[in-house]
Protein backbone atom coordinates (compact mmCIF):
# COMPACT_ATOMS: atom_id res chain seq x y z
CA UNK A 1 0.00 0.00 0.00
CA UNK A 2 2.67 2.51 1.01
CA UNK A 3 5.76 0.83 -0.42
CA UNK A 4 6.67 0.45 -4.03
CA UNK A 5 7.67 -2.90 -5.50
CA UNK A 6 10.70 -4.49 -3.77
CA UNK A 7 14.03 -4.33 -5.55
CA UNK A 8 15.91 -7.53 -6.42
CA UNK A 9 18.06 -7.23 -3.29
CA UNK A 10 14.96 -7.12 -1.05
CA UNK A 11 15.07 -3.39 -0.27
CA UNK A 12 11.74 -1.59 -0.46
CA UNK A 13 11.87 2.10 -1.27
CA UNK A 14 9.03 4.42 -0.40
CA UNK A 15 8.00 7.21 -2.70
CA UNK A 16 8.35 10.51 -0.76
CA UNK A 17 5.15 11.90 -2.27
CA UNK A 18 3.18 8.84 -1.21
CA UNK A 19 4.70 8.98 2.30
CA UNK A 20 3.59 12.59 2.71
CA UNK A 21 0.06 11.68 1.67
CA UNK A 22 -0.07 8.86 4.22
CA UNK A 23 1.16 11.20 6.98
CA UNK A 24 -1.39 13.82 5.99
CA UNK A 25 -4.19 11.25 5.93
CA UNK A 26 -3.14 9.96 9.36
CA UNK A 27 -3.07 13.48 10.77
CA UNK A 28 -6.52 14.26 9.36
CA UNK A 29 -7.98 11.04 10.76
CA UNK A 30 -6.45 11.69 14.19
CA UNK A 31 -7.67 15.27 14.31
CA UNK A 32 -11.18 14.29 13.26
CA UNK A 33 -11.26 11.61 15.97
CA UNK A 34 -10.29 14.19 18.60
CA UNK A 35 -12.97 16.60 17.36
CA UNK A 36 -15.61 13.83 17.33
CA UNK A 37 -14.74 12.77 20.89
CA UNK A 38 -14.89 16.39 22.04
CA UNK A 39 -18.29 16.85 20.43
CA UNK A 40 -19.60 13.68 22.04
CA UNK A 41 -18.25 14.81 25.39
CA UNK A 42 -20.07 18.12 25.10
CA UNK A 43 -23.30 16.47 23.95
CA UNK A 44 -23.34 13.63 26.47
CA UNK A 45 -21.64 15.46 29.33
CA UNK A 46 -24.00 16.68 32.00
CA UNK A 47 -21.49 18.33 34.32
CA UNK A 48 -21.80 22.02 35.09
CA UNK A 49 -19.72 23.80 37.70
CA UNK A 50 -21.77 27.01 37.42
CA UNK A 51 -24.85 25.74 39.26
CA UNK A 52 -25.22 23.25 42.12
CA UNK A 53 -27.16 20.06 41.48
CA UNK A 54 -30.92 20.35 41.91
CA UNK A 55 -32.70 17.96 44.25
CA UNK A 56 -35.70 16.47 42.50
CA UNK A 57 -38.73 15.42 44.51
CA UNK A 58 -40.71 16.60 47.48
CA UNK A 59 -38.93 17.41 50.72
CA UNK A 60 -40.69 16.39 53.93
CA UNK A 61 -41.59 19.29 56.21
CA UNK A 62 -39.58 19.50 59.42
CA UNK A 63 -41.58 18.69 62.53
CA UNK A 64 -41.15 20.90 65.56
CA UNK A 65 -41.86 18.07 68.03
CA UNK A 66 -40.56 14.57 67.44
CA UNK A 67 -41.63 11.35 69.13
CA UNK A 68 -38.96 8.93 70.33
CA UNK A 69 -39.83 5.29 71.03
CA UNK A 70 -37.43 3.12 73.01
CA UNK A 71 -37.54 -0.63 73.56
CA UNK A 72 -35.76 -2.89 76.03
CA UNK A 73 -33.77 -5.76 74.51
CA UNK A 74 -34.64 -9.30 75.64
CA UNK A 75 -32.51 -10.60 78.56
CA UNK A 76 -31.38 -13.78 76.72
CA UNK A 77 -30.75 -14.25 72.99
CA UNK A 78 -33.38 -16.32 71.23
CA UNK A 79 -30.84 -18.92 70.01
CA UNK A 80 -27.96 -19.54 72.38
CA UNK A 81 -26.32 -22.46 70.49
CA UNK A 82 -26.98 -23.39 66.90
CA UNK A 83 -27.31 -27.10 66.11
CA UNK A 84 -27.22 -28.43 62.54
CA UNK A 85 -30.39 -30.02 61.21
CA UNK A 86 -28.39 -32.45 59.05
CA UNK A 87 -25.12 -34.32 59.59
CA UNK A 88 -22.71 -35.78 57.04
CA UNK A 89 -20.26 -38.64 57.29
CA UNK A 90 -16.64 -38.38 56.18
CA UNK A 91 -15.94 -40.29 52.94
CA UNK A 92 -13.54 -43.21 53.12
CA UNK A 93 -9.91 -42.23 52.66
CA UNK A 94 -10.27 -38.89 54.46
CA UNK A 95 -9.44 -38.09 58.05
CA UNK A 96 -12.49 -37.58 60.23
CA UNK A 97 -13.33 -33.99 61.03
CA UNK A 98 -12.58 -32.99 64.63
CA UNK A 99 -15.64 -32.39 66.80
CA UNK A 100 -15.38 -29.94 69.69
Amino acid sequence: MVADEPEPNGVVTVNANRQQRVKLLSAVLGASAVVAMGALGVILGDVSSAEPAQVVGAVAPQASEQTVTTTTPPPVPETSVATPSMTATTPSGFAPAPHP
